[in-house]
């Protein structure tokens, strides 16, 4: 494996310790989601870098059971919001309402106004409702009747999206989607995975239940904030930053790519890869952890050219072939 790194400021025991408990996270998550650990580091690897997820699955996938339990297990609010064509910007964000009483107006906190929202089936509403969240997940603000409202920290949106019905959506416009830090495939499980999840329900597991399964908050909100600084101290080497220039640079030369990676996608490779590295006990970024991050941080970031598109071209194709085509430092 690649190793380079500059010097870096020895880990704090108050690092090793925040580390720990998010690990521990993803053991109590998976007590009762099974097979999508993936997904429960990708949401850990967001909330370290205050980003957001975009989780695709098919229905039954676990996505809402995921994000439950991830609160849960780190004793964090989580609201859900259902997204339909009829769904209001103010439903998201939260309104003025008169009270008659005071013949004023109040402000009605939306659903938007806590520390995981499960925006479910975001493509299922128009885009103006989509772009109601686009202010909360870029500015952690929102601004209503010209009064910006700060959003509570940690926060983080896990947006899901079927990848395969289609009729009746919206899709998320390339401005939205660059918005989230990773996009996050949730598979249907292998075969042991199903055997053990029937096997749960067969005894008696109950989904809206969660502490009769045995989950319990092992993090919490300061385990949070301890993990974001230290990830904020891995240690990046020129290099490497410019390894993922390279990277940034290649997709935007590939001759089937219309819109090839941004400065913010570069920005966001970077961002998970230290989370990667810290995450697995390392104070600095290997071109091996940008090599892993790759796909889920910068794939859906990519648009293809029509006649690529024709051609059935695959984007998680096209962005393996620019990485491989960049020399790795040394």
């Amino acid at each position: 494996m690649t190793q380079l790194h500059a010097s870096a400021p020895p880990a704090t025991r108050g690092d090793h310790e925040a580390r720990d408990a998010l690990r521990r996270v993803r053991s109590e998550v998976a007590k009762v989601v099974v097979g999508q650990d993936e997904a429960v580091t990708g949401l850990l690897m967001a909330l370290l870098t205050r980003g957001h997820v975009l989780l695709e699955g098919a229905p039954g996938t676990a996505k809402t059971l995921l994000v439950r339990a991830l609160s849960q297990a780190l004793s964090v609010e989580h609201k859900r919001v259902q997204f339909t064509p009829d769904l209001m910007p103010g439903d998201v964000t939260g309104s003025l309402v008169f009270n008659a009483s005071t013949s004023d107006f109040s402000f009605r906190p939306g659903p938007v106004f806590t520390n995981l929202l499960l925006a479910d089936e975001v493509n299922r509403t128009p885009p103006k409702t989509q772009a109601s969240l686009l202010e909360a997940m870029a500015e952690r603000t929102v601004t209503i009747d010209g009064q910006p409202r700060d959003l509570p920290n940690p926060f983080l949106v896990a947006a899901t999206q079927n990848p395969i019905e289609y009729e009746g959506t919206y899709p998320l416009p390339e401005a939205q989607l660059d918005r989230f830090l990773l996009k996050v495939e949730l598979p249907a499980p292998p075969r042991d995975a199903e055997i053990e999840i029937v096997s749960r329900h067969a005894a008696g597991f109950d989904p809206s239940d969660l502490q009769a399964a045995g989950l319990r908050a092992v993090a919490t909100a300061e385990d949070l904030q301890a993990g974001m600084a230290a990830v904020r101290r891995v240690q990046v080497h020129p290099q490497v930053v410019a390894y993922i220039v390279d990277i940034a640079r290649a997709t935007r030369h590939s001759p089937s790519l219309a819109l090839g990676m941004s400065p913010r996608a570069a920005t966001a490779l970077m961002s998970t890869a230290r989370a990667w590295a810290w995450l697995n006990g390392r104070d600095f970024v290997t071109p091996d952890d940008v090599k892993v991050m790759a796909p889920s941080t910068i794939a859906h970031r990519l648009t293809l050219r029509p006649e690529a598109d024709l051609e059935g071209v695959r984007v998680g194709a096209v962005l393996a072939s620019a990485v491989d085509s960049v020399v790795v430092p040394r």
